[in-house]
């Protein structure tokens, strides 16, 4: 453990404040974030790539974990606080300014056990995850993710419960996740609008995992853009771009026409992406 200031005193110091352009909102509970810190397993020398640590609060519980870190951050005004943590953990703790959009994480991180842990800024944590999910090759052993609690349910949603959407399509066809923990909007500084919610995701095997992302993300956002229409009415706009029919599609992969989107399990959604692929590679040129 090291021998550093409370969080508290350190953010009063650097006169920190959290910024709601960076959907900031800081955890400054020890026995929470060391809950995270710790929901993935044991640490001890896994590399942990952070995103938005801000203060550094669930940093230290990472460091304290065993984890050798490299942390992402965009605000400027963190960085004097977050290389004070690295000097305490000379070795440890790698501090980047910049665009985690924009970062090659794999080579940051080079070889070894990896995991991404972090509690995501609210404006860019689906993007940051649907990236992550749909890497391949896979370079994370596990990830242990905050989101808002509702990002949170519609990754672990099950098909025909309202959450249920093409974020846990997506999910289910690449990993298996996990809702481990929910954290009350009051545990935060300053308090969201609404609690949030801890994932851990783990990929799925290589030859369990579904690799033909484009396709899938095709069927599934025609399919839920119009999901209280059957599919054969949500499904032409897809149907379309694959130069066939709504029907065909769903009769190669074996589903009703009169099914609407979310009663449709992940496997189905995969079997749909395959029959698309298998109409849009059969399209005769018009050359």
């Amino acid at each position: 453990m090291s021998t550093l200031p409370p969080l508290r005193e350190v953010i009063a110091a650097h006169g920190l404040t959290a910024d709601k352009g960076f959907g900031q909102h800081f955890l400054l509970d020890l026995n929470l974030t060391a809950k995270i810190a710790r929901l993935g397993g044991d640490l001890a020398g896994v590399k942990v790539l952070e995103v938005g640590p801000g203060p550094g609060g669930l940093t230290r519980a990472l460091l304290d974990a065993g984890a050798k870190v490299t942390a992402v951050e965009m605000d400027a005004r963190f960085i004097p606080a977050l290389e004070e943590i690295a000097a305490a953990h000379p070795g440890r703790l790698t501090v980047i300014r910049g665009d985690a959009l924009k970062t090659d994480a794999p080579a940051l991180l080079g070889d070894g056990r990896k995991a991404v842990i972090a509690n995501l800024p609210y404006n860019v944590g689906t993007p940051l995850y649907t990236g992550w999910l749909r890497a391949e090759p896979v370079w994370w052993d596990f990830m242990a993710l905050m989101f808002q609690q509702e990002v949170a349910q519609r990754i672990c949603a099950a098909p025909g419960s309202s959450a249920y959407g093409r974020l846990a399509v997506f999910t289910a066809a690449r990993a298996h996740a996990r809702l481990a923990l929910k954290i009350p909007a009051r545990a935060f500084t300053p308090p969201p609008r609404i609690d949030s919610a801890v994932v851990v995701v783990t990929p799925l095997k290589g030859d369990e995992r579904y690799g033909d992302m484009t396709a899938l993300e095709t069927v599934t956002e025609s399919a839920f853009g119009q999901r209280r229409k059957m599919l054969r009415s949500s499904l032409k706009a897809a149907a379309a771009k694959a130069g066939t029919s709504a029907e065909a599609l769903l009769e190669q992969a074996g589903i009703a026409p009169t099914a609407r989107a979310e009663t449709v399990d992940p496997a189905g959604f995969i079997r749909l992406a395959r029959a698309w692929r298998a109409a849009k590679t059969t399209v005769p040129s018009t050359r």
